[in-house]
């Protein structure tokens, strides 16, 4: 690839170091939509010995790329996010996967299409992966920066997307037991 092309692309997805996201940070600050791609792909690799049989490398790069829409139209929060909200970030994400050099653009588009599609097993893994770390990051998060309606989401955010895999249900249950634990002391603390 060209310098001056991969400092094009890179100047594009700094971006999102900038772009804030709904949840804050355990220090009080909010997360950004790269800090959540960082930490969800260091998860999945982290997660390759509990599905030795999965291409993990493929899930983590598409965890590092599921957010890249977000340059162009900011985040949304999921409760928030219309379908309309999102073929406009589709629209404008692959339009601009198009301007890539070849391998990349079509490495790229195969990806999205795989975790559009969800067939596989590395979009299903990549998709519980992404919901679970927005839950774990609101537990790590203040309860006061929490939405009246975050209290039921947290406790149920991914339970569909991870019922394909026993560990992931297992992990499922060990972050709902810690939301479950927030609130509670969270209602302690009020009294």
């Amino acid at each position: 690839m060209e310098p001056t092309k991969l400092l094009e692309l890179l100047h594009t997805a700094e971006r999102l170091k900038d772009e804030p996201r709904h949840c804050y940070t355990s220090g009080g600050r909010r997360e950004s939509v790269a800090e959540h791609s960082w930490r969800l792909a260091l998860m999945a690799w982290w997660l390759k010995d509990e599905f030795p049989e999965l291409d993990i490398d493929k899930v983590i790069r598409m965890c590092l790329i599921h957010d890249l829409g977000e340059c162009f139209t900011g985040d949304i929060p999921t409760f928030l996010k219309s379908n309309s909200d999102e073929k406009k970030e589709d629209s404008l994400l692959l339009a601009w996967v198009d301007t890539l050099p070849a391998p990349f653009a079509r490495e790229m588009h195969a990806l999205y299409e795989e975790m559009s599609a969800m067939q596989t097993q590395e979009a299903k893994l990549y998709k519980a992966l992404d919901k679970l770390e927005a839950v774990i990051q609101h537990n790590e998060s203040d309860i006061s920066t929490w939405l009246p309606l975050e209290y039921d989401l947290n406790m149920t955010y991914a339970d569909k997307e991870v019922s394909f895999s026993p560990y992931l249900r297992a992990l499922r249950e060990a972050v709902r037991a810690e939301t479950a634990q927030k609130i509670r002391d969270g209602q302690s603390a009020a009294t």
